[in-house]
């Protein structure tokens, strides 16, 4: 029989005032005040390590493929030829490896506000940071908003926005100027992913119910596709593809996905083609979200053209 610890070390990050959920902490690995938030690596009894900014959990080693695989897949596999990409945030690594698992991906701009994120991920997540090295990533310690600001037109065929929560100095980053000067820099068939926290919390759903309001304004195409990541409040998580024209599974070719990620599929856990439609698919609780929201959220009233 194990002896029992002579001591306990928890960490919560709470969702009210009382409800969140809790860590067990092994050891405190990096803490860090930088220019523009508290950054954290703690070491956790379940979940490995683990990142947090203001005291929000960003990821754990244990789920992480889940939110990096979902951002970044699903919108590559939708795109007939995706070459250039821009990641706003994503100071961890994560989406960045996954966006360059693709061939067709020549060229990365990772625009990433506090390098000390960067550092701690170099420093305690060797396999999210991989690709910092790749010769195909360019990575620019810098607002986001201006370099979306002073970028070319048509420059990208992508946009994730790995962004925190819209707090503090990430506001610039969910409004609607800033959405505009990413439609703008898109390409004729570009696609824009961000992540937009879970639809079972009431704060949450609204933020949800405004944002796509806001994109449907900009690009008409907007959809919601879900996945399940543990650590992250209620479990279920949202993520939203505003698209100038494709559809992401009228024109979702399901051949062209199996072959595109036939190369890296068996390091992949959670994405994979057949998901692809499924993950579109929406309970119904999230769908009359958008019954009083208009363009339709299923019921695409874009025209139907073939893409290839």
């Amino acid at each position: 029989m194990a002896s029992p610890k002579q001591h306990q070390l928890q960490y919560t990050e709470f969702w009210q005032q009382r409800t969140g959920i809790t860590f067990g902490v092994e050891r405190v690995l990096f803490d860090r005040q930088s220019a523009y938030q508290r950054v954290q690596v703690l070491e956790t009894d379940a979940f490995g390590r683990l990142l947090t900014l203001d005291g929000l959990v960003m990821l754990t080693e244990r789920d992480e493929f889940v939110y990096h695989e979902m951002i970044a897949h699903p919108a590559l596999c939708l795109l007939p030829h995706p070459r250039r990409v821009l990641i706003v945030g994503g100071g961890d690594g994560g989406t960045l490896r996954e966006v360059l698992r693709h061939a067709t991906v020549e060229q990365v701009d990772l625009v990433e506000i506090d390098e000390v994120v960067i550092e701690a991920s170099r420093a305690f997540f060797p396999a999210l940071s991989v690709a910092f090295d790749d010769p195909r990533a360019r990575i620019h310690v810098a607002d986001g908003v201006a370099f979306v600001q002073q970028a070319q037109a048509a420059s990208y065929d992508l946009i994730i926005v790995d962004a925190t929560d819209p707090v503090d100095f990430a506001e610039g980053l969910f409004g609607e100027a800033f959405y505009r000067d990413c439609a703008r820099i898109l390409t004729a068939d570009g696609i824009l992913v961000t992540q937009s926290e879970s639809p079972f919390d009431p704060t949450f759903q609204r933020s949800i119910q405004a944002a796509y309001a806001m994109l449907g304004r900009i690009f008409g195409r907007v959809y919601m596709y879900l996945a399940h990541i543990p650590t992250y409040p209620m479990g279920l998580w949202s993520f939203t593809l505003a698209s100038k024209r494709l559809h992401p599974v009228e024109h979702f070719d399901f051949k062209r996905a199996v072959d595109r990620l036939a190369p890296f599929a068996e390091q992949l856990r959670y994405y994979n083609a057949t998901l692809h439609r499924a993950a579109f698919a929406l309970p119904s609780f999230v769908q009359r979200l958008f019954e009083v929201a208009a363009p339709p959220f299923q019921e695409d009233n874009a025209q139907s053209d073939t893409i290839g």
